[in-house]
């Protein structure tokens, strides 16, 4: 087995683990399994562009660690301008955690969450401390790679811009953030284990994991209020609820240290910013028996009965649905998108950052400016920000726990599997896209009045034809063939790329609401593109 770089680094740590009254060997053998497992791709069992050349073992997740390295250069700016290294480091370290945490939801909550190896491992003389500690640090070894790709670059830059002193102080605040997000997303998970019980409890873990984003985004703003810009100068007004706000606890000991600007604030800031995360993983440790018990309760199944479709989603699949055929399809990609909890842990938090994000621009615009000031203006455009989600649920589309089973694809007696593809759309756009553009809708319309109708139709069909761009741009296979182990492999370039898309659309509507009559002539147009482009890719392009 190979022995990884990392846990040679692990082994200066030995007597460190071994006080804790951890295994260290065993903990070394199963990380090493579970890195090499990391490292193997999992066989498409249907893969519609034919056998791939073998190709040597490769961590997907380390290969995309390039793109968080670029996106690393845009974090260079918050280093090396000016030295108001509260402000700066503050929001430096928001960023960072909120990239990260949303990371832990989405990739690694299903590692936290893993009750698979129990059954191998915990049958063999492995103890159940050893094991937990595994998991905990494969969870960080990986967290660890995707801090630093996301920072190499801006402490490096501030490295030569401030001295060594920011190094270390930049090292031990992001080790420190790093434990303090494992544990903060364990923590929650063990009260929601608390509570419920079985198939109830995975879907309720869908739903805190849209509460995380969303609580997420918005903190990243109560953030930017805890600072004010008076005469281009960045003021700090120290206040009782600051200090629940984590990143400015990281941002603190740059100004205490590297500025010498000693007050009591700062001194308590910087001192939860060591003890908190500190503090958190005794209580994790103490209380790590109890949630692996808890965790046992998602392997129970509840006795959750078939759930009968509902009378106006019937209506809705005559209406939308052309053929039986893609009925048929999309009442089964209905099923796939309800019941695969992978998928929902991996798109629904998207769901809740499309709700918040659009609000974010408008608070900003009131904070700027005024209430009436932005009722007059054009920021209903805004609305586009609810299309955040697509490219990145049309990428998981593809995916599926149950990918083994799309061999019934080539044995299923239809002429092609088009209906497939556009039945699968249909129901994301159904059941995930249009909820949340409906809600956006209602309060755009009371804000903004019912002068922007036929803007919000414009939104609407433009995300239709987003949805067929994308299905074209970013599939590889057909829906539900590939295991979601292969999703760390997707190309994360692409769906920036995809993104940026998006952004054109918004700007070509922006233009036309300076012509006479300019939105009713896009939204005719767009809605005869958006038929063409479906017919088209309806024939040709999803035609297998």
């Amino acid at each position: 087995m190979k022995n990884f770089q990392t846990l040679k680094f692990l082994d200066l740590f030995r007597k460190l683990f071994e006080s804790f009254g951890i295994n260290y060997p065993v903990m070394r053998k199963i990380l090493a399994v579970k890195l090499t497992m990391d490292g193997r791709r999992t066989p498409t069992m249907f893969n519609q562009q034919g056998k791939k050349k073998k190709q040597p073992e490769e961590n997907g997740f380390i290969k995309s660690l390039g793109m968080y390295a670029i996106l690393s250069v845009m974090l260079i700016p918050l280093v090396i301008f000016g030295e108001n290294y509260l402000y700066q480091m503050s929001l430096f370290f928001g960023i960072i955690m909120f990239l990260v945490m949303t990371s832990m939801i989405s990739d690694f909550s299903n590692v936290l969450l893993d009750v698979r190896d129990k059954g191998i491992l915990l049958t063999k003389p492995v103890e159940k401390k050893t094991l937990n500690a595994a998991k905990t640090v494969h969870i960080c070894i990986y967290l660890f790679f995707l801090t630093g790709a996301l920072t190499i670059a801006p402490v490096v830059i501030g490295t030569f811009r401030h001295g060594i002193i920011f190094l270390l102080l930049s090292i031990i605040g992001l080790i420190l953030v790093n434990f303090f997000i494992v544990v903060l997303t364990a923590i929650i998970y063990y009260f929601i284990l608390r509570f419920f019980d079985g198939e109830k409890l995975k879907d309720i873990i869908n739903y805190v994991q849209i509460g995380l984003s969303v609580t997420i985004a918005v903190g990243y703003q109560v953030l930017g209020r805890a600072f004010s810009i008076v005469d281009m100068n960045i003021s700090f007004s120290p206040s009782w609820w600051q200090f629940f706000i984590p990143p400015i606890w990281f941002g603190a000991p740059f100004e205490l240290i590297l500025q010498r600007h000693s007050n009591l604030y700062l001194v308590v800031f910087s001192l939860l910013a060591l003890i908190v995360p500190i503090i958190s993983i005794f209580i994790y440790s103490r209380m790590m028996p109890a949630f692996e018990r808890n965790l046992q309760k998602l392997t129970n199944y509840s006795g959750g009965s078939k759930r009968k479709e509902k009378s106006w989603k019937s209506w809705l699949v005559r209406i939308i649905c052309r053929s039986n055929e893609e009925k048929v399809f999309f009442r089964f990609a209905n099923n796939m998108m309800r019941n695969e909890r992978e998928f929902r842990l991996k798109v629904y938090p998207s769901l809740g950052l499309s709700l918040v994000i659009p609000f974010v621009f408008l608070f900003n615009e009131v904070q700027m400016n005024s209430y009436a000031h932005l009722v007059s203006s054009k920021w209903y455009l805004a609305m586009y920000m609810c299309s955040l989600m697509i490219p990145n649920a049309v990428t998981m589309l593809k995916y599926s726990g149950k990918y083994k089973g799309a061999w019934v694809y080539k044995t299923a007696p239809i002429q092609n599997l088009a209906p497939l593809y556009s039945s699968a759309l249909k129901v994301f756009i159904v059941n995930l896209f249009f909820p949340v553009y409906f809600i956006l809708s209602v309060i755009f319309l009371g804000i903004f009045g019912l002068k922007i109708i036929d803007d919000l139709l414009v939104v609407f069909v433009t995300a239709v034809l987003y949805t067929v761009i994308c299905s074209n741009y970013l599939k590889g296979s057909l829906p539900f063939s590939e295991s979601f182990e292969d999703a760390q492999q997707s190309g994360g370039v692409k769906v920036i790329l995809a993104l940026l898309l998006m952004v054109v659309f918004a700007g070509i509507h922006f233009a036309v609401t300076f012509i006479p009559f300019g939105v009713t002539i896009y939204f005719i147009l767009l809605a005869t593109s958006t038929i063409f482009a479906w017919k088209t890719a309806y024939k040709s392009l999803w035609n297998y």
